[in-house]
């Protein structure tokens, strides 16, 4: 398969019996992978109630099915360890640190503590990439995100920040071969999953891009769920100016700002627990990887937590969890802490569930959820080397049931 080439709609067949699959099931994560590969056939649009998902435009070529098939998230993911520790909660790693950029701005302006930033500064400085993809906002639609190819670090003072919203970051594929430069991928776990598998099949995509970066995603909410927030806030879209999701502290406040100059914020606690992660898409509930295991490195929040084991939400001054799960992100990681662009400090992998909860409780309830779904003959993805059953017997068996009957209720529901 030559990505670089435009498919070839000679002998065509009309549609893709994966796609179908992925829409029976509602398996979809909208990381347009498949637009990626077949931009003349697929095309990423919005949908009710606000997610990102592929339209076939024109026929797709013979071959399009194996290829999707291989590649979508959705339909599974495969991971093998390599030689590298294994947990069955977090997948396959090498080192793992909490840490924060030395830049007190990059600090200030990221999520947590500004590290994946400080990382793709050093990967460009350093001339490992020549670029990096990313998301940045929209500025046509503020809540909303856009692809972009940065390869200034002044640029990341607009892009820093976590997005919670829809993005297609590989529908970008074809734009990204076409440049030319060697990038750095910074995309949501299902992105990194059907990009690590594209470079499998494709050595140009592999040249191309051979630094994948993702950060711990608890889900993607709708459009609908960022215009709840508005609504919450008391703001009209046509009023908005900006939004950022987050940032500007630790967690940082979802903040409106009105083309008026005035703006309006509330907790990361109510914007994301209160309304946003009611939004989360029906993939997002199935995942066997909100971590990034397809990554080279990964980026997350080091919650502290309280008395009771759950994350507390204390303004503070960011400190994020990195995780480098290859050599490449061991070697990319201590690199960016010698040239001075990040402090490291050593971070015990035991004490990772504690301050996770919610990709903990998600991993261990994932094999009790996907046996609803079979039950009742929906499409679930496969997944392989991802250690579901080792994961589950963390749960008590009332847990696990819980989480087997509330499933069994939602594909039930009409």
């Amino acid at each position: 398969m030559e990505t670089t080439r435009p498919p070839v709609l000679d002998d065509a067949v009309g549609t893709s019996a994966s796609l179908a699959r992925v829409a029976e099931g509602d398996l979809c994560t909208g990381c347009g992978g498949c637009a990626g590969l077949y931009p003349t056939a697929l095309t990423m649009r919005m949908t009710d109630p606000g997610f990102l998902r592929p339209v076939q435009v024109a026929p797709l070529p013979v071959g399009a099915d194996e290829a999707i098939a291989a590649t979508c998230p959705g339909l599974g993911q495969t991971v093998t360890a390599q030689g590298r520790q294994d947990d069955p909660l977090w997948g396959p790693w090498r080192s793992v640190w909490t840490g924060w950029s030395t830049d007190e701005e990059q600090r200030f302006k990221g999520a947590s503590g500004g590290a994946l930033t400080a990382l793709l500064t050093h990967l460009l400085r350093a001339g490992v990439v020549e670029a990096v993809v990313q998301n940045a906002p929209d500025p046509e639609n503020p809540v909303g995100n856009r692809t972009v190819l940065t390869d200034d670090p002044a640029a990341f003072a607009v892009t820093a920040g976590s997005r919670y919203a829809p993005s297609a970051p590989l529908d970008m594929l074809p734009d990204i071969l076409a440049d030319g430069r060697r990038v750095a991928f910074v995309g949501k776990p299902c992105d990194a999953a059907a990009l690590a598998a594209m470079r499998a099949r494709d050595p140009a995509i592999a040249r191309t891009i051979p630094v994948i970066v993702s950060f711990f995603c608890g889900g993607i909410p709708s459009e609908t769920g960022a215009k709840e927030v508005l609504s919450a806030l008391g703001v009209t879209p046509d009023q908005l100016e900006s939004f950022r999701y987050r940032g500007k502290g630790w967690p940082g406040r979802a903040t409106a700002t009105l083309k008026d100059g005035s703006s309006a914020d509330m907790t990361y606690h109510a914007s994301w627990g209160g309304i946003l992660s009611k939004h989360v898409q029906h993939r997002c509930k199935i995942c066997a990887d909100g971590t990034g295991m397809a990554a080279d490195l990964v980026c997350a929040d080091a919650w502290d937590v309280d008395a009771r084991g759950y994350p507390t939400f204390d303004e503070r001054p960011g400190e994020s969890l990195v995780l480098a799960r290859t050599s490449l992100g061991e070697q990319i990681a201590q690199g960016a802490e010698a040239a001075g662009r990040l402090t490291l400090k050593s971070f015990d992998m035991g004490t990772l569930a504690a301050i996770q909860p919610g990709q903990r409780n998600r991993r261990r309830a994932l094999r009790a959820r996907l046996a609803a779904l079979r039950i009742l003959r929906k499409p679930v993805p496969v997944y392989r080397g991802l250690h579901l059953r080792a994961a589950s017997r963390q749960n008590d068996v009332r847990t696990n049931l819980r989480n087997f009957l509330g499933t069994l209720r939602r594909a039930l529901r009409p």
